[in-house]
Order: structure tokens, then C-alpha cells, then sequence
């Protein structure tokens, strides 16, 4: 099938984006910038905007750069950016580690970072990162600069705090301590397919013991999201298995598993055990 028509806007500038965008949003307009969620659904005519706003000659918009004591990544850097570390220690690694878990190489040329987080696809890795790092998002608009915290960033299955009318021009990811272990476990039926469910943890050792933990899933939930629980289990405790099974167990305690045609709920919940304690059995060694 073909897109139904629509009007394409090429802005140069940021201000010229953010001016047309406000213009153009209230007729259903949308930010194009990889396109790789955007344009399929055009094309099954499932999405029909009424107008395309193309970032993609915008400049400065596919820079990252580390500041402030985060990495910050602009609308524009595509999934590629990250096949090698993007910053020394762990949070270059995790990146470069996740992205292979991301489609296919086709697309993570194309898709970008922003975009994944924009679209708010459950099972998107980079959601689960930023959610589970503890990321910042910064939306601009004719009416200013806003920063959204990632709690407050999600809101359900494919719905952000982002107004009609903002642009995501960057996303921020705290620079994590050098010590920090880190472990990312993700399950789909086929290489490239979307995850039914995945597990990212990162934890620091104190004197042989776990602090700091963090653990997040996604593909389980309508948003991917920490689980404080399963923290709980952990802080304070050896790296140990049977510490890492009883975090899982915690986590797969207070899901609410989404169900559909891929995966039952109880499924999911089950899978939620799986790549919990891989995940965190990684970080460890």
C-alpha cells in the first residue's frame, strides 16, 4: 500500500522546526527523523499525517557528546552511533552490548536513539535504558525548553509526556561510576524480533556485597520500569544465586504482564524469572 498524502516540511534550523512543528501539529503533524517506526505505519495507512516534519538537515541535531556527567544524545544519532563505545567504561560498553539486540543492521542505520524513546514501543531496548539508568528527556517547543524526568516520561503503552506540539531534542544518560557491573538479558523468538521480555541490572560491590542496585524490565509492562522489589532482594547481599533468583521471583511478583498474540500473561511473568536472573547473573561474572 502507499501513504496517504501529506504535506513534507525540510526545516534547516532548530527554530524553524520548532515553528513549524507548532504550526503544523494540531492537523496531525509528525517529526520524521528515522522513520523506521513512522513510515510502515503510513504505509498500512494505520498512521495518516496530515504533515511530515523532516529533522534530518537540521544541524547539530546528530551530535552526542558527554557533559555535565552525562551523555547526551541528540534527536538525530542513529542506533548505529553505538556499535563501539560511544564513552569510556561501563556505559560505552552497555550501550555498544544492547544495540546488537536492536533489529536488524538496516535499520539501526536508519532509527534513531530519540526515536525509539518517542515512539514508546514496550519492548524498545534504549527505553529500557534510559528508564532503568534513570535518563533525562529534554522537549523543545515554541514555549521553551522542558525536562522530563524518565518517570514521568512514560505513560502507558506507546504514550509519552510529550506534547503534540514538542520536538524530543535530547536525551540525557547519567555516566556511571567505573565499578559499576552491569548485565542485559533479552528474549524473542528470532533474531531481530521484538523481545517478549528483557532484564537490565547495574550494581556496585562494597565490601562483597551488592549496593546500588538497579534492575528494570521491559516487553513485560506497558512502560519498561525499575522494579523496587527485586532492588530490595539485592542491596546488601553477596552476588549469589540464590540472591539472584529471589530478586526475579520478587520481580516477577509484581508485574502486570501485558498478554496478546505473542506471549499469555503467566508467560510473561514466567519470562520475567528467565531474564531477570540471567541479567543479573551476567553483571556478575
Amino acid at each position: 500500500m502507499k501513504p496517504a498524502p501529506f504535506v513534507y516540511h525540510a526545516p534547516k534550523t532548530l527554530e524553524e522546526t520548532i515553528a513549524v512543528l507548532a504550526e503544523v501539529a494540531p492537523e496531525d503533524g509528525r517529526v520524521l527523523a528515522g522513520g523506521q517506526s513512522l513510515v510502515p505505519t503510513m504505509a498500512f495507512r494505520l498512521a495518516r499525517p496530515a504533515h511530515l516534519v523532516d529533522i534530518n538537515r537540521v544541524a547539530g541535531l546528530d551530535r552526542f557528546a558527554v557533559e555535565d556527567h552525562a551523555l547526551s544524545i541528540r534527536a538525530c544519532v542513529r542506533h548505529a552511533a553505538f556499535h563501539r563505545p560511544v564513552t569510556a567504561g561501563p556505559l560505552g560498553n552497555l550501550l555498544a552490548f544492547v544495540v546488537r539486540h536492536i533489529a536488524h543492521y538496516p535499520i539501526r542505520t536508519r532509527g534513531t536513539f530519540c526515536g525509539s524513546l518517542a515512539h514508546a514501543d514496550p519492548a524498545s531496548e534504549w527505553c529500557l535504558v534510559v528508564a532503568t539508568l534513570g535518563g533525562e528527556i529534554r522537549a523543545r517547543s515554541v514555549r521553551g525548553t522542558r525536562r522530563i524526568a524518565v518517570e514521568d516520561f512514560f505513560q502507558g503503552l506507546m504514550a509519552t509526556a510529550l506534547a503534540e506540539d514538542e520536538l524530543l531534542e535530547e536525551a540525557r544518560l547519567p555516566i556511571i561510576p567505573r565499578d559499576t557491573h552491569w548485565g542485559f538479558y533479552e528474549f524473542s523468538r528470532r533474531a531481530g524480533d521484538y523481545a517478549l521480555a528483557m532484564a537490565l541490572t547495574t550494581f556496585r560491590l562494597e565490601n562483597g556485597v551488592i549496593a546500588e542496585p538497579r534492575l528494570g524490565l521491559g516487553g513485560v509492562e506497558a512502560s519498561p520500569r525499575r522494579i523496587p522489589e527485586a532492588e530490595a532482594a539485592l542491596d546488601g547481599k553477596p552476588p549469589e544465586l540464590a540472591v539472584f533468583r529471589q530478586a526475579a521471583e520478587a520481580a516477577a511478583d509484581v508485574i502486570e504482564p501485558l498478554e496478546d498474540i505473542q506471549a499469555s500473561a503467566e508467560y510473561r511473568r514466567d519470562l520475567v524469572r528467565a531474564v531477570a536472573r540471567r541479567a543479573l547473573e551476567r553483571a556478575a561474572a
